[in-house]
């Protein structure tokens, strides 16, 4: 324990979110006193204050300010001197007191910048259209067309190419990203190519994996503002269907801005808050403010109140748009004050074609849904295939991703792939497995970019595992993963194994009604496998608790019937095998008693084993499955027992942990709602859209890692599992948790510190101490 106590001061931290706003409190003042010597093509002295990173290179006298360091700062020194030869600005008025405050508190909090904002020249915009565009040659062989032009790029500036990762980095990097879950410990990665398209076809998980992303990118959640009122609807079904077979991105944008039925809807019609609000926070707003963010990477937040300080649209274009999804007549107000005139219904690029704004609601948004997902229109393949190179890649080709009037730093390859994912028929599925077969993927991640400085492509970024991420890997690492979903999800694919086929079972028929409190007892079920599996899922639940064993290892408890405990079988190989579960009736006097298990055990070809609790099952009278072992022939079958009502609830959570159809597993984070450790790992409460989750750790997070009461409660039951499981020596205990939580064996020197922490003799105290260390190193933190 003294290793957490010490973190929570080592963890580097995030300053106090910004309470100055840069568009409306710092431009005005650097325009007004600034501009005729720093800002637009105007350098004098060296100092450009256009950008971020002309801001913070400076001067001919060097920096003029660096974030968190405002006593440190010349531009306030000069700002305030009396010095008529040093005085910034040399003429004219003198920067009031109050506005020198203001740029004080905005050094103060990190000089928090709008995303893509320059003083400048107007931002970069391509022609609508995206360019076809001409691949340079292949070197070295290197014919993917992400490398001809990433390989070219490099060469132009002068960047050595990265070097090829080994297959233990790929099989962790492709699992984390394309299905968000750790590798087992033996994956055998062969064929990339192959290994990227077996794992893009675990269609719960990757469709589990990305919910995360699109629940922050259209702000759909399980709760929150607006769920219990009825002011804000889920489209969790509707997306969780989208994603699990693959909907064309065309057609998915199409259903969310037009939707054919209600299952959609809740994406356009956002939330209605209560009371009364600013004038740019109504659901007209919000549609206009929501469709532009998401779709086309354009922030339409500042023209709602105002013509944008940040780039080209008008508050006539932010209210055109509303007025597509209003339906009444819809005023115009500026600054929250009401102008009079009424807005028209409108589309932002009348190059590719309008809308009609005399038409019925329903029309207009049929109409935008058609020129959105226009061949013609580069702004809506450009930003989808930005975001997810920043995904997959660590950085956006565009960055920030809502800043697509941004320049990026290879036009070509932001229009190649705009143009080959078109060309693919919207196949996101296609566009990761493309973007994933490149060198350019699979190469050893650069080091971040210098704060201020121009960025140059080096390879792809480390990524810190999201909040869903880790917790799924602790979950894997523990078992402890919760037993059902939010009753919002129907997991799985529907397929053959859509019935369960447990039934619930105790030592008499007569336990539905009432048990001994305080019986244990022991039901085993021996089964054989014709050939080898490489894994499987399983779901318990019982009244009260139970321990499950696979041939007398122990794998997973429950001690909650209301829910139940799913979790991953290991490999099995041909031959007969054996489930034993410790199973308590609890309570202080008769009451009822019943145990429900179904385990489902992959096979080839996409069969499966399923073996479940049914009357075939034997029982015994033992307080643990080593005790029942020696009792030989006292063995009786198991009875099923009537299923009662009260326990209906967590027979359909176990479905849930089981999934419903092909391809179940044990629930992850994205299908239930949020905790504190989630929430302080950076898993948003999604009243806002959210593109870009923070990168850097914040001190609620640092102290949670440390300290938190949820992770130390997994890890507390995971080493209780480990414990009465495990009969490996300290140091095959550490190599085993090294490769489940690294995808490698370890160091010698980390293999001696674990074993160390572990003891001679592991006890639950030094197992929790080692995951502990585990989770806590970088390399288990990031995507690498």
């Amino acid at each position: 324990m003294k290793f957490r106590l010490l973190i929570t001061f080592l963890l580097p931290v995030l300053p106090a979110a910004a309470a100055v706003d840069f568009a409306h409190d710092v431009v005005p003042i650097l325009k007004q006193h600034c501009a005729d010597c720093h800002l637009g093509s105007k350098r004098k002295g060296g100092l450009s204050m256009n950008t971020r990173a002309d801001f913070l290179a400076g001067s001919e006298n060097g920096k003029i300010a660096e974030p968190g360091k405002p006593d440190d700062a010349l531009l306030l020194k000069l700002l305030i001197t009396a010095d008529k030869d040093d005085q910034m600005p040399p003429k004219g008025e003198r920067v009031p007191a109050d506005k020198i405050a203001v740029l004080r508190a905005w050094i103060a909090e990190g000089m928090v910048w709008q995303d893509g904002f320059t003083f400048g020249a107007s931002g970069w915009e391509p022609p609508l259209k995206p360019r076809r565009v001409e691949l340079p040659p292949a070197a070295e062989g290197r014919e993917h067309p992400i490398d001809r032009i990433v390989d070219h790029y490099l060469a132009e500036h002068k960047v050595p190419r990265p070097p090829r990762v080994d297959d233990a980095t790929i099989a962790r990097r492709v699992s984390l990203d394309v299905v968000g879950l750790l590798p087992e410990p033996d994956t055998i990665v062969g064929d990339r190519t192959q290994f990227i398209a077996a794992t893009l076809a675990r269609e719960v998980e990757y469709a589990e994996h990305w919910l995360t992303f699109w629940n922050d990118l259209l702000r759909n959640d399980y709760q929150g503002t607006g769920y219990i009122d009825g002011g804000r609807k889920q489209i969790t079904g509707w997306l969780y269907k989208g994603l699990l077979n693959n909907m064309p991105y065309d057609q998915f944008a199409r259903e969310l801005l037009a939707p054919p039925t209600g299952d959609s809807d809740g994406f356009i019609n956002g939330i209605k808050w209560r009371g009364n609000v600013n004038a740019s926070q109504v659901r007209e707003i919000q549609f206009s403010q929501s469709v532009s963010q998401v779709f086309l990477g354009i922030n339409m937040k500042c023209a709602s109140c105002h013509d944008s300080f940040i780039d080209r649209w008008k508050l006539d274009d932010a209210y055109a748009l509303a007025a597509v999804f209003s339906d009444h007549p819809l005023e115009i107000f500026r600054c929250d004050k009401a102008t009079g005139r009424q807005a028209k219904a409108g589309w932002i690029f009348p190059e590719l074609g309008s809308i009609d704004a005399a038409a019925p609601q329903p029309v207009r948004l049929k109409q935008l849904a058609a020129l959105m997902t226009h061949p013609d229109n580069g702004r809506f393949t450009r930003t989808i295939v930005n975001r997810l190179w920043h995904r997959l890649m660590g950085r956006g080709l565009v960055h920030p991703v809502d800043a697509m009037h941004t320049e990026p730093w290879s036009a070509d390859l932001l229009d190649y792939l705009a143009v080959w994912f078109a060309e693919q028929k919207y196949d996101v599925k296609k566009l990761i497995a493309f973007i994933c077969g490149s060198e350019a993927y699979q190469s050893r991640v650069a080091a971040e970019p210098a704060e201020g400085e121009k960025f140059v492509y080096h390879g792809p970024l480390a990524r810190r595992l999201t909040a869903e991420q880790f917790v799924d890997a602790v979950w894997k690492l523990t078992g402890t993963a919760p037993g059902a979903p939010h009753k919002s999800v129907t997991r799985g694919k529907p397929g053959k194994a859509e019935k369960l086929a447990a039934r619930w079972i105790w030592s008499s028929a007569g336990a539905s009604a009432a048990a001994p409190s305080g019986e244990i007892i022991v039901v085993k079920k021996v089964f054989a496998l014709a050939v080898a599996s490489p894994g499987g899922v399983a779901a318990v639940s019982c009244d009260n608790s139970c321990e499950v064993h696979l041939d007398g290892k122990s794998l997973a408890r429950s001690d909650n019937w209301e829910s139940p405990a799913s979790f991953t079988l290991p490999k099995l190989k041909a031959g007969e095998h054996t489930f034993a579960i410790v199973a308590t009736n609890g309570g202080s006097g008769p009451n009822p008693a019943g145990l429900f298990f179904e385990a489902r055990i992959r096979q080839a070809k996409g069969e499966s084993v399923t073996v479940a609790s049914d009357a075939t099952w034997l029982w015994t009278a033992a307080r643990t499955v080593a005790e029942a072992s020696k009792i030989g022939t006292a063995w009786k079958p198991a009875a099923e027992v009537a299923n009662q009502a009260v326990w209906a609830k967590a027979t359909d959570a176990l479905r849930g942990g089981l999934g419903t159809g092909e391809g179940g597993g044990p629930v992850r984070a994205s299908v239930v709602p949020s905790d504190l450790l989630q929430r302080a790992l950076g898993r948003p409460n999604r009243e806002q859209i959210v593109s870009m989750r923070p990168e850097n750790l914040t001190t609620l997070e640092a102290i949670d890692l440390a300290n938190g009461d949820i992770l130390a409660g997994l890890l507390r039951k995971g080493a209780q599992g480990l414990l009465s499981s495990s009969k490996a020596t300290p140091a095959e205990l550490a190599s085993d948790l090294c490769l489940r939580a690294l995808t490698r064996p370890p160091a010698a020197e980390e293999s001696a510190l674990l074993a160390a922490t572990l003891g001679e003799k592991p006890t639950q105290q030094s197992i929790e101490d080692a995951l502990w260390i585990l989770l806590m190193l970088p390399e288990f933190q990031f995507v690498r």
